[in-house]
């Protein structure tokens, strides 16, 4: 449910219990080419100029989630009986403080290159996606594969202020759709709320990057699936936008493994996509916390994408994220998005393999 801040050596152990595992970790330096101004839009690659490789980086050194600290239940992911998101996904985008169109644009590509009807190369979003379609319900639905943007909402004014709590986070929601023409679609409708590198949220960096949970009717009127995620380009990418980058006393100054160079050329809003992702997979598996999780606690349930948090490819774990891909600029990407866009996006936890998976796995 939340993506958590982890210790190195959870991730070490999983490697070693499982097949495919990754990890995301911390970060600080840019690289140049990086930078939290532009996006990238030359970002057609031909495929000759494509490399693989398995970086090796630095741990996080962050306190470990209390979720993790036993592992005898890590993996016992069971149903609850309770729903998946498994009509079209109506996403319903809240844009939280001032966002940059071309910022907003790349976020949008990467949601709607989830659709199964997105035509992208493989390895690609819509491939990474087939894994959480996996999941059902009790009748035997599936997660939906078509996931659509159905509505979006500028709070330019930062109307609830530049500080969020995790309940004046519904009441953003609240105010989006009392706003006309933005919808209450209690069916088929998630809301995504995206916060802005100046907007602080409670938790955000110390403990989560992005959480999901559902509205309460007293707040908002119904019961209705969120996330948050916000952009932590400015207030702690080493902790947030990991592998893009990583602490200054870990990283290549210091003669150790340097950050990677985000596929987009935003370390802020490369490292928002892989979390986007993870919250998702888990609000679509798990809308209402009652539906697929490990651990006996359904205030603190480890998800689909908690079990693979930090694994990019193939070989992951032990500070490594996995074998991804390196276009001809050293840009770092596992799969492929509309608009000839690439993004790096950590792994899902597949109920048939009973391990992490992508569309770029090797074996």
């Amino acid at each position: 449910m939340l993506f958590h801040i982890q210790l190195f050596f959870f991730f070490f152990d999983l490697a070693l219990s499982t097949p495919h595992h990754h990890h995301r970790s911390s970060t600080l330096t840019l690289q140049s080419g990086g930078g939290h101004g532009g996006i990238d839009t030359n970002n057609h690659t031909t495929p000759s100029s494509v490399e693989y490789f398995n970086p090796q980086l630095p741990p996080k050194s962050l306190a470990a989630s209390k979720k993790f600290e036993g592992s005898s239940n890590l993996v016992d992911l069971r149903y609850h009986m309770g729903p998946v998101l498994s009509s079209p996904i109506n996403v319903y985008l809240i844009w939280y403080g001032n966002w940059p169109s071309a910022h907003q644009q790349l976020i949008k590509d990467f949601l709607l290159s989830i659709s199964i009807s997105a035509a992208a190369p493989s390895p690609s979003v819509a491939d990474w996606w087939r894994t959480a379609s996996l999941y059902t319900d009790q009748t035997g639905a599936n997660i939906s594969r078509s996931v659509l943007i159905a509505g979006e909402y500028s709070d330019r004014a930062y109307s609830h202020g530049a500080a969020l709590t995790r309940l004046s986070i519904q009441e953003v929601i609240a105010t989006a759709v009392r706003s006309k023409p933005f919808p209450v679609d209690h069916k088929n409708g998630i809301y995504l709320i995206l916060t802005a590198t100046d907007v602080t949220v409670q938790d955000f960096c110390r403990a989560v990057c992005g959480f999901h949970y559902f509205t309460f009717a007293s707040k908002v009127g119904y019961t209705l699936p969120y996330a948050w995620v916000g952009n932590s380009g400015k207030q702690c990418p080493e902790v947030c936008a990991y592998p893009f980058a990583v602490p200054g006393y870990m990283a290549g100054s210091s003669g150790g493994p340097a950050p990677l160079r985000p596929p987009n050329g935003d370390v802020g809003v490369d490292g928002m996509i892989s979390v986007i992702g993870h919250e998702l997979a888990e609000m679509s598996s798990n809308p209402l916390v009652n539906a697929w999780y490990a651990g006996e606690d359904p205030t603190a349930p480890t998800e689909i994408g908690d079990l693979c948090e930090g694994l990019y490819g193939t070989g992951g774990g032990g500070g490594y994220i996995g074998q991804v891909m390196r276009d001809g600029h050293g840009r770092t990407f596992n799969m492929n998005g509309r608009n000839g866009r690439k993004f790096l996006v950590q792994w899902l936890w597949s109920p048939l393999l009973k391990a992490c998976a992508g569309p770029n796995a090797l074996d």
